[in-house]
């Protein structure tokens, strides 16, 4: 299997959305970065067997928080869940956070955390 027919797999096992879904808008303006975001995080780092999924998207979601960065954090959030981790653990990594990142972004998180959760019906 080819890296990035691994790492298709693993982000289609862990999304609702396919691949090429996800990736759409990035098409016309820069293909070859989801290539590298399909070959090297999800290929060569998501697949390696000494972390689980369910672990590695609860990181994820917490460095995304950190980041502030609002719409991935939103897919890593439907993905932390698909993998089998609960709203309160995705809440209580976000309050967490704040103590690193600040209040403003914790706060961002968590709203983005509730969209995601009502859309899911999960409040």
């Amino acid at each position: 299997m080819s890296r990035y027919e691994k790492g298709k797999k693993c982000i289609e096992s862990i999304q609702e959305k396919s691949v090429e879904e996800i990736f759409k808008d990035l098409e016309d303006i820069a293909p070859d970065l989801s290539r590298f975001v399909i070959e090297y995080p999800y290929a060569e780092i998501y697949t390696r067997e000494e972390v689980d999924l369910k672990t590695r998207e609860i990181c994820t979601v917490a460095a995304l928080t950190v980041l502030g960065t609002i719409p991935q954090l939103k897919e890593h959030i439907n993905a932390a869940l698909n993998v089998g981790n609960t709203p309160t653990e995705i809440v209580e990594i976000m309050m967490q956070m704040s103590a690193y990142c600040g209040f403003p972004k914790a706060i961002n998180a968590l709203m983005a955390a509730k969209e995601v959760f009502t859309d899911r019906d999960l409040l």
